[in-house]
């Protein structure tokens, strides 16, 4: 947010600036990789949540392909904004449906316990570490937090209330989350509830069979907003990334990133293909959203290295330049999150070659 309002250009660009096209180029391609695989979750999301009110597949795709069809149909960044904030709202249902379950206190304190699912193994506990860290933070939101900034037209002197912006949202965020957390400890205590039975509805039916249809129906809308959310705000990235490679045509520069010839034909493509893999039948959709985050985990270093580095750039930054202690704390995120994503990587790898062996 601070270099977007700063320095007026996104992510993309200001890396394109820096390295070039042969080296910059990794930056768009390092947010459209994960992009198709995080787009894949996402439609899931608005699958189960929709096949609780026995809708189909269909339906989630038609709704996932209207919402990217939205994102590049023009208009002010406001407009976008303002209905993908009315919308995030509308997360405040899992608190919601955390309320309906009336949970136990015990059963609250026994999902904070960070260990596998039952029967599972220590690589069950590493990859959904690096699963839950590639969900949170990953670097297609880094290109739209950037781009997004200096789409809006933020100065310096906005920077302060962005933070606020930032600190707010991240807060609200931990909160809703800590009510999909409670709602699920409902499951906790029955074993799971057989949710692996639930193909379709998944989460939200077993949750009906321990506290009730409208438990159920609560989370089941929610995860339909999470996932809308989500898609818009994952699709605008894409074209943000796109359409910064192009920044220097002068005849696009009057248009918002995502709404540049240049951003539409890789956005579109992303989002048909996600569609046509929720479309596959019996697809494992479940672990194509948890690796989708593994990979977001694995690539976020990169993107985390090149946004540390432009920010301690005094020529770019000018006295908004990343102080002593931000620089360490950015070394040591990186430094975490490589080391989640590593030691999946080498212990499932070791893994392998044991069952081979």
């Amino acid at each position: 947010m601070r270099v977007g309002a700063v320095t007026h250009r996104g992510y993309g660009e200001l890396v394109l600036q820096r390295y070039g096209r042969s080296g910059g180029g990794s930056g768009p391609a390092i947010s459209r990789s994960p992009n198709l695989v995080t787009l894949v979750a996402e439609f899931r999301l608005d699958r189960v949540g929709l096949s609780y009110f026995h809708l189909g597949s269909g339906v989630a795709v038609a709704l996932g392909l209207a919402l990217v069809a939205f994102t590049l149909s023009g208009g002010r960044y406001w407009r976008w904004e303002r209905i993908v904030l009315g919308m995030a709202l509308f997360n405040g249902l899992f608190l919601v449906a955390a309320i309906l379950v009336k949970p136990s206190l015990g059963a609250v304190a026994g999902s904070l316990d960070f260990t596998p699912f039952p029967g599972g193994s220590f690589n069950t506990l590493l990859l959904l570490l690096a699963s839950t860290i590639g969900a949170t933070v990953t670097p297609w939101m880094i290109f739209f937090q950037q781009s997004a900034s200096a789409d809006k037209g933020m100065t310096p002197r906005d920077v302060r209330h962005g933070r606020y912006d930032t600190a707010a949202g991240a807060t609200l965020a931990a909160v809703f989350g800590v009510g999909a957390l409670i709602a699920g400890a409902a499951l906790l205590t029955h074993n799971g509830s057989g949710i692996q039975g639930f193909a379709g509805a998944g989460f939200p039916e077993a949750l009906k069979h321990v506290a009730g249809g409208a438990a159920g129906a609560v989370f089941a809308l929610g995860l339909v907003e999470a996932g809308a959310v989500a898609i818009l705000t994952i699709s605008a990235s894409t074209a943000y990334a796109a359409g910064e490679m192009h920044r220097g045509i002068p005849q696009l520069q009057q248009l918002p990133a995502q709404c540049r010839p240049s951003s539409m034909p890789p956005t579109s493509a992303v989002a048909l293909l996600a569609a046509v893999v929720i479309l596959i039948p019996g697809a494992p959709l479940l672990s194509i959203a948890l690796n989708a985050n593994v990979l977001a985990t694995v690539l976020l270093p990169v993107s985390l290295v090149f946004m540390v580095h432009a920010r301690q750039r005094q020529g770019l930054m000018g006295r908004w330049v990343n102080k002593r202690s931000t620089n360490a704390i950015g070394i040591a995120v990186i430094s975490f999150v490589g080391l989640c994503g590593a030691a999946y990587g080498i212990d499932s790898f070791l893994l392998t070659i044991h069952l081979i062996g």
